[in-house]
């Protein structure tokens, strides 16, 4: 029997791995698999199903964990609050972060272990090879975090980040924060310290994905999730601060005026992110708990995609709803790759509303290439009901609207050069009207359990 939901979010990935394997959501693998390939493809074929505990793969002394966020139940769960809340409950983190709280490097379960000399990240860390043309190993799971050189604030994000030698490595920056930072302290001839936090509890995870003006630390977006201040502890070798309960930190520098090739490798579409000339971190220090365990994500599986999905859904929820109250609900598609198609749900209160939605959404996140409006009477969860509902409700004469050549995904393979086309359709039912032209059919008493009664039971 599956013991009852905590109503307490859990604070470290330790206790979310054993809430996992007491509820059997967690599988454990025999020792020694292979990192190349082979660990990828367990943890892919449990995926969204059970997390997967990998121990001493590849001949490693660590473990590795990969899975643990990858259904929409579980992270509410990790959160204490039910399904239906998890959006709102990101929302009011994202607009009540509390500030972090600073512990000495005594108290920091990261810093148990301090490798200064004769770094060997590959030794040190059990690294898979994720897909079949990867260029190489690679890191999926880390947060990077730096602080602006002009102001010291902080930012979070996830990059992928390829093993390039012994203390070295090359990582893709997307024109975000992390991009300006960088950019601000090559303008001054200065590389900028980063850490990277492998191993952090699932809500520090999910908030490292939180969509925020710059300078506001997503790290302060944990501790609201947490209910309390998230403990950070600066780095032995730079001023970063890094959550004290992560399991492993890479300490180092992105250099000024430095690309060398990384790529390609496996992304969130399904596709390969191509080659190119990126910035590189030279490492310097590398901490980690005693019998670290070390994450990592299979790219485009269920935990990379909603990873993604949900902050952006909780902030896409309340950036449309403080234009247009009518909106209910939003859901990102799974065949949507989480990120480029979305599905709003709506009380519609005039005829021409959709389209100004559509405008909003495509407005609110550069990612969405499509957007579906519907009526309440649909489960924007169900790809068979958003179907069914364009399938009744559209007519692309008058309810499509295409938008050419806007900024879209880099990322998004039929992309040229970033531009995309974009598409909106209003599956909504005319205001005006006989309404039983959509009266949807229904058999009185479809739905009674006392049905059951007139059917014999099989032979046996």
């Amino acid at each position: 029997m599956t013991s009852p939901r905590p109503n307490a979010p859990f604070s470290t990935l330790r206790s979310w791995i054993d809430r996992l394997e007491e509820t059997g959501r967690l599988a454990r693998t025999k020792p020694d698999v292979p990192l190349e390939f082979t660990l990828a493809a367990i943890a892919k074929r449990c995926d969204g199903e059970k997390a997967t505990l990998f121990p001493s793969p590849g001949g490693h002394d660590l473990s590795i964990v990969s899975g643990i966020v990858s259904s929409r139940p579980w992270i509410a769960e990790a959160m204490g609050v039910d399904e239906p809340d998890m959006l709102n409950r990101f929302r009011d983190a994202v607009l009540n972060p509390i500030p972090w709280s600073e512990v000495a490097s005594t108290s920091a379960p990261v810093q148990e272990i301090v490798i200064e000399d004769d770094i060997n990240v590959a030794e040190t860390l059990p690294i898979p090879v994720h897909n079949e043309h990867d260029s190489g190993a690679y890191i999926t799971a880390g947060l990077v975090i730096a602080a602006n050189p002009k102001t010291g604030y902080q930012n979070v994000s996830i990059n992928r980040i390829q093993i390039n030698g012994p203390n070295r490595l090359g990582i893709l920056i997307l024109p975000r924060d992390l991009h300006r930072f960088y950019d601000a302290a090559e303008e001054a001839g200065e590389a900028l310290p980063v850490a990277i936090a492998i191993g952090v509890d699932p809500l520090t995870l999910l908030a490292s994905q939180a969509i925020l003006p710059i300078d506001r630390d997503e790290l302060e977006v944990a501790g609201a999730l947490q209910g309390a201040p998230l403990s950070v502890v600066k780095c032995v070798s730079n001023g970063v601060r890094v959550p004290a309960e992560a399991e492993i930190v890479i300490e180092g520098r992105l250099l000024p005026e430095v690309r060398e090739e990384e790529g390609p490798f496996g992304e969130f579409p399904q596709y390969y992110g191509p080659a190119g000339k990126r910035q590189v971190i030279e490492i310097d220090t590398i901490t980690h708990r005693k019998g670290a365990l070390y994450h990592t994500i299979v790219p485009a599986a269920m935990e990379h995609l909603l990873l993604g999905a949900i902050p952006r859904e909780a902030s896409l929820f309340a950036h449309l709803q403080q234009t247009f109250p009518s909106v209910k609900d939003v859901h990102l598609s799974r065949g949507g790759v989480c990120r480029y198609h979305l599905i709003v749900k709506i009380d519609k209160r005039w005829d021409g509303e959709p389209k100004n939605i559509m405008m909003g959404a495509f407005a609110g996140h550069i990612d969405i290439k499509q957007v579906t409006i519907v009526d309440e009477d649909v489960d924007i969860r169900d790809p068979v009901a958003v179907e069914w509902a364009v399938a009744t409700r559209f007519q692309a004469a008058s309810d499509l609207m295409v938008v050419s050549g806007a900024q879209g995904s880099r990322l998004d393979p039929s992309a040229a050069d970033g531009r995309v086309d974009k598409m909106g359709l209003d599956a909504t039912k005319p205001l005006e009207g006989d309404p039983f032209t959509f009266t949807v059919v229904h058999v009185p008493g479809e739905d009674d359990a006392e049905l059951d009664a007139w059917l014999e039971e099989p032979n046996t």
